[in-house]
């Protein structure tokens, strides 16, 4: 059970006893958003503000309580800081939504006319709304003072606006969905568990297909049914494809996202601290369902496939083994290393498949690939690996218009090299040295001529161990909004 809010617009806001929360910039007066108040209420929240030191910086807050006509009513001044960051108005949103969560108060009303940003009130709304999931099916017992009581936001603002707003709507039942996905355990969302779980896109008008292990033999999926032959749970390959185009494009453009529900590290077992954390190794297969339904709620005029290779990455004594050598669907023969190195050995069997079935000239894959890109990058950006410069370069900018920040890194023949086998075609792990980079290497091999490709290494981005001002720790639906605007900016008119 996951917690559902109602958003609503008015054009004007009105004197009730719902939380009134309103945005302030760095350097702004107070008396931006203080004139539209009661004069008591004015006084006290400047009294406040001063006594708080508050001065608009990005998540700060100061809050009084005043008496109106129909009871008291919290009003909350939240700073959006310089407006530097382009989530400066979601984050306040959100820093909000974290304060009022479970504090009592059931109804929240957003105002940033004073602003005069392009939906400003609506971006605060779609910041609460990420923060305010959480999943809750599993609590048997909690705390009155512990239980969400927000049902309710109301965003006052234009006609206009509030047209606007099934797109916000849409990308977050999309974020939601990669959350849901990331979130479960792993004997609920294993590889069939998380198709079931997709199935329901198919009422937004997406065609789900899947392929078992069967079908997958039948193509020569060695390296992905490598990874899954340890596990009892059946592997699949689950496509998504979304056409707004009514056949008018026809290549697709394709999303490929790692699914691996839970990672042991096979045979090359993980250390057994912090290995809970691995059922969100299926983080990129998560965005890229969630980018699908975000498409496919907000109508976008194009056309998108999206593959999930998708299996369970276990030790049993029919595991694969240190040094054996899988032949993939392309006909490359791999030697297997290190069993733990196992996404990109999903990872080029779909991107394979997607080449052959569909031919699209650009290509995306997420993966929560590499601890080295943690290493490099923290948890504030993903890696960017690309064989084209114009699809960086559009990914890195849909990231910092969307939020979800990338930073490339480089390709190379020289680290290319780091990735032969003395045996096989293909080693699946290189030196320690350069780890993301020769794991992009891996997976370039895999990428025929003429496409364009872009490998996204989310492994830092996709789960938070701490709390942001847009989500709780934990899953973070991480590559929903930079996918939804990647197509929003270069594939619809």
């Amino acid at each position: 059970m996951t917690i559902s809010i109602t958003v609503t617009f008015t054009p004007s806001g009105s004197e009730d006893t719902s939380a009134l929360i309103l945005p302030l910039g760095k350097g702004q007066s107070i008396d931006l958003v203080t004139k539209d108040l009661s004069a008591d209420s004015a006084t006290a929240i400047k009294r406040a503000a001063t006594a708080g030191r508050f001065d608009g910086t990005l998540a700060s807050i100061v809050e009084i309580f005043t008496e109106t006509e129909n009871g008291a009513r919290r009003i909350v001044i939240v700073g959006t800081g310089n407006g530097e960051d382009s989530e400066s108005f979601e984050k306040a949103g959100g820093t909000a939504m974290a304060k009022l969560l479970t504090s009592g108060e059931t109804m929240l009303t957003f105002d940033a006319r004073s602003q005069g940003v392009d939906q400003a009130g609506s971006r605060m709304a779609f910041g609460a709304l990420q923060r305010s999931w959480r999943l809750d099916s599993y609590r048997t017992k909690a705390l009155p003072k512990t239980k969400p009581t927000v049902t309710d936001i109301t965003v006052v603002a234009s006609d206009e606006e509030a047209s606007g707003w099934e797109r916000f709507q849409a990308v977050y039942a999309g974020i939601a969905l990669a959350r849901e996905l990331v979130t479960e355990p792993p004997n609920v969302i294993h590889p069939t568990g998380f198709v079931e779980r997709c199935r329901p896109l198919a009422d937004l008008g997406v065609t789900i297909e899947t392929l078992d292990r069967a079908e997958m033999t039948k193509l020569g999926m060695g390296a992905l049914l490598g990874v899954a032959q340890g596990s009892a749970q059946e592997p699949h390959m689950l496509i998504m494809r979304w056409d707004g185009t009514e056949g008018a494009q026809k290549k697709p453009v394709a999303f490929v996202g790692k699914g691996v529900t839970f990672d042991t590290g096979g045979i090359s077992l993980k250390p057994g601290a912090g290995m809970e954390d691995m059922k969100f190794d299926m983080g990129g297969a998560a965005a890229v369902a969630g980018a699908m339904r975000a498409l496919a709620g907000r109508k976008a005029k194009a056309h998108v496939v999206g593959i999930c290779g998708l299996v369970e990455n276990m030790p049993s004594s029919n595991a694969q083994r240190p040094s054996d050598i899988v032949t993939t669907m392309s006909g490359q023969t791999v030697e297997v290393l290190n069993t733990d190195a196992e996404g990109r050995l999903v990872l080029c069997d779909a991107m394979h498949w997607v080449q052959e079935n569909y031919a699209p000239d650009v290509m995306v894959d997420l993966a929560t690939l590499t601890g080295a890109m943690i290493i490099a990058l923290g948890f504030e950006q993903a890696g960017c690996f690309s064989n084209d410069d114009g699809l960086a370069s559009q990914l890195i900018n849909a990231g910092a218009v969307s939020g979800d920040k990338l930073w490339r890194l480089p390709l190379g023949k020289a680290y290319d090299k780091l990735i032969d086998s003395s045996i096989a075609d293909i080693k699946n792990v290189g030196p320690r040295e350069a780890g993301s980079i020769t794991a992009a290497q891996f997976l370039q091999r895999f990428v025929k001529d003429g496409v364009k490709w872009a490998h996204l290494d989310i492994a830092g981005t996709a789960w938070r161990k701490t709390a942001s001002n847009l989500a709780d720790k934990g899953a973070t639906g991480y590559g929903v909004r930079l996918l939804d605007r990647f197509i929003a900016d270069n594939y619809e008119g």
